[in-house]
């Protein structure tokens, strides 16, 4: 009979964001795939827990991947960690639960510390709806490439990011989303030096400029404004209908249509169509 795979979301910075749950499933696992062994080896040595580790990361998953699953299938349980945070998320652990899932196996996620949600709730930003865009590529032009594609998005952004490159992609958001865009800077989340700083792009950019970022950032991005809608009048809707019945439509169906084009109700448009001939 097949294992099973623990997707098991590790301290984000504050060892004691631990779980009773996590802990149980750590000490009762056959074996945990680790991200960096050494990290986990710290959490483990932490818990008073014991266990074999195999490593597995962005370069070597797709061998490491095969062989875990096959311990899988022949009946171990294995927990899989990540450095910080819930595994899968922006994480090479997204390939293993694929693989396990294409092969029948049972995954069961723990709940658990995540830096997207930890950030977003205290942001300030809007939480109804947002999206995460992980990592924005190194590359000026792919990265660039990537941020037109959010232009027009309205949903809350979030995405990670170094120290090192914070500035350059500040740079990047205000020449795409404009200066005033606002965005909040989580940094060194549930560490004791974390910080949020809520402000404009602009703002952080010209921050940032004198003062050296530092720590793993978490950025949350207020997503665009939506467009306004262009007020229709009864006489517009009378122009549009007798346009489309000179185009062969009945009065009817003309009627209809224009009242979907101009966002107009169907008795507003059918009284202001009345004397069109």
């Amino acid at each position: 009979m097949a294992g099973m795979l623990y997707l098991v979301p590790t301290p984000i910075g504050n060892l004691g964001d631990i779980s009773i749950r996590c802990k149980k499933t750590l000490e009762e696992a056959d074996f945990i795939a680790a991200e960096d062994t050494r990290v986990s080896l710290k959490l483990l040595n932490h818990l008073g827990i014991r266990k074999p580790l195999v490593s597995y990361y962005e370069h070597n998953k797709s061998q490491k991947g095969n062989v875990i699953l096959d311990r899988i299938l022949a009946g171990e349980t294995c927990a899989l960690v990540s450095d910080a945070g819930s595994p899968a998320i922006s994480d090479p652990g997204e390939d293993l639960v694929k693989q396990c899932a294409e092969a029948g196996v049972t995954v069961c996620a723990i709940p658990g510390p995540c830096a997207v949600i930890t950030a977003l709730s205290i942001s300030g930003q809007s939480t109804g709806r947002f999206c995460f865009e992980g990592f924005l590529s190194t590359a000026k032009k792919s990265r660039k490439e990537h941020l037109e594609s959010l232009v027009s998005e309205q949903r809350t952004m979030i995405f990670y990011e170094a120290p090192h490159k914070l500035l350059s992609t500040l740079e990047s958001m205000a020449e795409v989303f404009g200066a005033d865009r606002p965005i909040s800077l989580c940094r060194e989340l549930t560490k004791l030096h974390e910080e949020v700083v809520r402000t404009t792009l602009g703002g952080a950019i010209a921050l940032y400029t004198e003062r050296a970022p530092k720590g793993e950032f978490v950025l949350v991005v207020a997503g665009a404004q939506p467009p306004e809608k262009v007020a229709f009048t009864a006489e517009d809707a009378a122009e549009r209908v007798a346009q489309l019945m000179e185009e062969g439509l009945s009065r009817k169906d003309a009627v209809k249509q224009t009242a979907k084009e101009l966002d107009l109700p169907k008795n507003v448009v059918y009284d202001a169509a009345l004397n069109v001939e």
